[in-house]
C-alpha cells in the first residue's frame, strides 16, 4: 500500500503537476526531441515564479518544465485505489531509459518513488506532463482508467537500447 507521508513526514508530492499548483515547484527541464524528450533534473527544487513560467514561452510550462506540488491523492483524476496510476502504468508500460538513478531534487518526497521504488525513476526522465505528439505508450498511460494488471515494479525490464 501506497505511503501517504514522506519517511521524514513530509507531504508526498506529485513530480508531474501543473505550474499554477498551489506549492509548485521546478525540479526539471524538458530536453531531448519532440519523438524522445528527455527531463533533466535540475540541482534543487525551485519555487515556481511568474519569471519562470515566462520563460516558456511561446510554449506552455508542461512542454518545457518538469514540476512537483502536494499530491492531491483523491482530488487528482489519476488517483485511484490509493495508487496514483500514472506512475502504476508508467512502470508498466514504459522501458527504463537510464540505467543509474537520475539525479532528483524531490525524490524523498517523491509519490512515484515511494509508490513504484527506483525501477520507476529510471524511465522518469522520459514523461513530460504536456506532449504535442505523445507515444501510443503514454497515451495508455494518461487515457486508462483501470490501474494495470498485476505487480506495477516492472522489475525484470532493463534499459532500452
Amino acid at each position: 500500500m501506497p505511503q501517504d507521508q514522506a519517511d521524514d513526514g513530509a507531504e508526498l508530492l506529485c513530480p508531474s503537476a501543473p505550474a499554477d499548483a498551489a506549492g509548485a515547484v521546478l525540479i526539471g527541464v524538458v530536453a531531448g526531441t519532440p519523438g524522445a524528450p528527455r527531463v533533466t533534473p535540475t540541482a534543487h527544487a525551485m519555487p515556481v515564479t511568474l519569471e519562470i513560467t515566462e520563460l516558456a514561452r511561446p510554449a506552455s510550462s508542461g512542454e518545457v518544465f518538469r514540476v512537483a506540488a502536494p499530491c492531491r491523492t483523491s482530488g487528482c483524476a489519476h488517483f485511484k485505489k490509493s495508487a496514483c496510476q500514472i506512475a502504476s502504468r508508467s512502470a508498466v508500460l514504459l522501458d527504463e531509459v537510464v540505467s543509474e538513478l537520475p539525479r532528483c531534487p524531490i525524490r524523498a518526497q517523491c509519490r512515484w518513488f515511494h509508490q513504484e521504488g527506483p525501477s520507476l525513476c529510471r524511465r522518469c526522465p522520459q514523461i513530460v506532463t504536456e506532449q504535442h505528439r505523445p507515444s501510443s505508450e503514454m497515451l495508455r498511460i494518461v487515457n486508462e482508467t483501470d490501474p494495470p494488471p498485476g505487480p506495477s515494479a516492472g522489475g525484470d525490464r532493463g534499459p532500452s537500447q
